[in-house]
């Protein structure tokens, strides 16, 4: 805990902007826990929401005893802390053995737009009742927004689409996290296999090349003829010359060689598993995937011990689908990416929250990656699509 508490002494501070704890190892006690700095009578207090069903408690603490409680939480509660305050961030992740990894990083700028209130407000981020602050902000018209429906012309939030606006906030949040895994000095070439709508397309664009100055080729790719016809056309009229759809199949796609970043983004079932393969083909050096529908392992998976519960089918549905997910993440590792599996957005809007963030490793993969998996899978008696197509199957 000694790495965690000298991370707690920095981050709380009137400089926090949120602590995000979650993966419950008891929903009964709470699914999530989430923290923030508060005045209160001119003292820094900081406020604890915990998240208990449909249940939200509040309470406040001083800054020792929140470091206490979040120590406890984490031994005890949570596999997975985000700590975010002005001059660093860290993620916190706690293996089933209890082990805790901390990776933390540190810069003189404000490094967490996600966070409620503005950053060079301290009163406004210390208000009990606070604006949430997003890349994108409320209340400033973005071309891209307006032409699909989410702003009005004057910039205000359509009440029917502000669940799409926190959605594509907080996936800006996420590339955010990983600009500096990007190159600077070049074309920096994207994939988004499965785009649909591409609203979050659109969005990734726009941030990288209209607020970063980044110079930037994307390209989506879809099945659906109309889908493609009408996101070109939107690209055409916002003058996004650097972004274009295609008509095709993940499988089958024969475009770019070589990829900076691959993201997929609710690609049905399987479509993520060839998504993610391609990726690692092309060298991406950041794969961001949030799978949907994942039948495959549903449809295999086999354990006289798991009986009882597999014979449910909404609980056979949920194990198979983070199991899957688990797995794509381990082969990931294997194949020399450090992957997380990160919360997207709550699951009041989608069931589908969960991301597959990949940032390939410099240097040789660990050896412990992946370890274990085999025996998982002779366990359950699945045999994952991904491990066939990157040829890996039944690796130690």
């Amino acid at each position: 805990m000694d790495d965690i508490r000298s991370i707690l002494e920095e981050a709380l501070s009137e400089k926090l902007n949120q602590i995000v704890l979650s993966n419950s190892r008891d929903a009964a006690r709470a699914v999530k826990v989430k923290i923030r700095p508060v005045q209160i009578g001119g003292e820094l207090k900081f406020q604890e929401t915990r998240y208990q069903g449909t249940k939200v408690f509040h309470e406040n603490f001083g800054r020792e005893e929140t470091a206490l409680r979040i120590e406890n939480y984490l031994r005890e509660l949570f596999r997975q802390g985000q700590m975010d305050w002005d001059g660093g961030t860290a993620a916190v992740l706690v293996s089933k053995k209890g082990k805790i990894t901390v990776k933390a990083r540190r810069s003189g700028a404000f490094v967490n737009a996600s966070a409620d209130g503005p950053a060079g407000d301290p009163a406004l981020r210390l208000a009990h009742n606070r604006v949430k602050r997003y890349l994108l902000p409320e209340g400033e018209p973005v071309d891209f927004l307006v032409e699909l429906g989410v702003q009005t012309p004057e910039g205000k939030i359509r009440k029917e689409r502000y669940d799409k606006f926190r959605q594509i906030n907080r996936y800006l949040e996420f590339i955010e996290d990983v600009l500096e895994e990007l190159p600077k000095d070049r074309t920096l070439h994207v994939v988004d296999f499965g785009c649909g709508k591409s609203y979050l397309t659109f969005a990734m664009y726009y941030y990288l090349h209209v607020k970063q100055g980044r110079d930037l080729q994307v390209t989506g790719l879809d099945l659906k003829e109309d889908v493609i016809r009408h996101c070109n056309e939107t690209a055409e009229k916002l003058g996004y010359e650097g972004l274009h759809f295609e008509m095709g199949d993940i499988g089958a796609y024969r475009g770019e060689e070589r990829a900076d970043m691959v993201v997929s983004l609710h690609a049905c079932d399987t479509a993520t598993d060839y998504a993610l393969e391609k990726a690692m083909k092309m060298g991406a050096s950041v794969i961001l995937a949030v799978p949907c529908c994942q039948h495959e392992l549903n449809r295999q998976i086999s354990c006289e011990v798991l009986r009882p519960a597999l014979k449910y089918g909404v609980i056979r549905e949920r194990i198979s689908a983070l199991l899957t997910d688990a797995v794509r993440a381990q082969i990931l590792e294997r194949q020399g990416y450090d992957t997380q599996i990160l919360e997207f957005i709550d699951m009041e809007h989608t069931p589908k929250n969960l991301l597959i963030r990949a940032v390939k490793r410099q240097g040789m993969r660990a050896p412990s990656a992946g370890k274990g998996l085999a025996e998982m899978e002779e366990f359950l008696r699945i045999h994952p699509l991904l491990e066939r197509l990157t040829g890996e199957e039944g690796q130690p």
